[in-house]
C-alpha cells in the first residue's frame, strides 16, 4: 500500500503544480472600444440677403452665422482701408516743403488720418471681441444683465455688448464723472 499511496501523491503534486502554473500566467484582458457616434449637424447655410427675424429663436444658428459673416466682412474692410490709408499717407509727404503753411496743413491732415486709423483699430479689437463672444456662445446677451440685447440693435451695431438700458446707464455715469 505504501507504493500506491506514493504514486497517487505524486500525481496530486504534479496536478497541483500544473494548476498553479496556469494561475500564475497573466490573463489577457479584452478591451472593448465603444465608439460613440457624434451627431454632426449639417452646416446651416444662409442667403446673402438674409436678415434675422424676430419670429426665429433668439441667437439661433442662423443668427450667429449671419453676425459672424457680417463682423468678419466688416473687419476685412477696415483692415484694407487702414492699410491703404497708411500706404498713401506715407506717399504724400509735404513735410519737406519750403512753405510753412503747406507743412502745417500736411501735419494736420496726417493727425486727422491717424486719429481715424486709431478709431478703426479700436473698432477692429471690438469686432474680435464680438467674434470671440460668438464662439463662446455669449454673443447677443448683455454683459451686465445677461438679457438679450435685441436683433435691431445688433443689426445696427454688431459689436454692441450692452443692452439699451445698461448702455444708457453707462453713458449717464460717464457724463457724471466727465463733468467732475
Amino acid at each position: 500500500m505504501p507504493k500506491t499511496s506514493k504514486k497517487t501523491a505524486k500525481k496530486k503534486v504534479a496536478k497541483s503544480k500544473k494548476s498553479t502554473s496556469i494561475k500564475t500566467k497573466p490573463a489577457k484582458e479584452v478591451k472593448k472600444v465603444i465608439v460613440e457616434e457624434k451627431k454632426t449637424k449639417a452646416p446651416v447655410k444662409i442667403s446673402k440677403n438674409y436678415l434675422p427675424k424676430e419670429t426665429e429663436k433668439y441667437m439661433c444658428e442662423k443668427h450667429l452665422i449671419f453676425f459672424k459673416i457680417k463682423l468678419t466682412e466688416w473687419k476685412k474692410e477696415l483692415v484694407k482701408a487702414n492699410n491703404e490709408a497708411l500706404y498713401h499717407g506715407s506717399m504724400d509727404d509735404n513735410s519737406i516743403s519750403a512753405d510753412i503753411v503747406d507743412q502745417a496743413s500736411s501735419y494736420t491732415d496726417k493727425a486727422v488720418e491717424m486719429k481715424a486709423i486709431n478709431r478703426q483699430i479700436k473698432l477692429i479689437s471690438k469686432i474680435d471681441q464680438a467674434l470671440l463672444r460668438i464662439k463662446n456662445g455669449t454673443y447677443g446677451f448683455c454683459e451686465e444683465t445677461a438679457e438679450p440685447i435685441g436683433l435691431k440693435r445688433l443689426v445696427a451695431r454688431p459689436v454692441a455688448d450692452l443692452c439699451i438700458a445698461a448702455q444708457e446707464k453707462h453713458e449717464k455715469e460717464e457724463k457724471v464723472y466727465a463733468d467732475d
